[in-house]
């Protein structure tokens, strides 16, 4: 079964990474308030970026990935930017 990995907007700019198997009904959650805490308070949310994987299990090892990612680098990837992903993703001991 595929899965999708998906970034919000919060009403206060803050981004949330969520990963599932159907986008649109969990969408649909989020914008009423019932999928996560963190998003029923920020209400109402933006859905910015959203990509299908081959399963549910692939979709949430990216949603991992990008939940530690820093809020510049999660808005290259909203905006398909991949040079500035690449830039951002250097290493700060270089």
């Amino acid at each position: 079964m595929a899965g999708f990995l998906y970034i919000l907007q919060c009403s206060d700019g803050s981004y949330y990474t969520g990963s599932t198997t159907n986008l649109d009904l969990r969408l649909a959650q989020h914008e009423a308030g019932e999928a996560s805490s963190y998003t029923a308070c920020r209400l109402p949310v933006k859905a910015m970026y959203a990509c299908e994987f081959p399963s549910y299990f692939d979709a949430f090892q990216r949603e991992r990935q990008v939940k530690k990612w820093s809020r510049k680098k999660k808005e290259a990837l909203i905006r398909d930017d991949f040079d500035a992903l690449v830039r951002f993703s250097k290493s700060k001991r270089s």
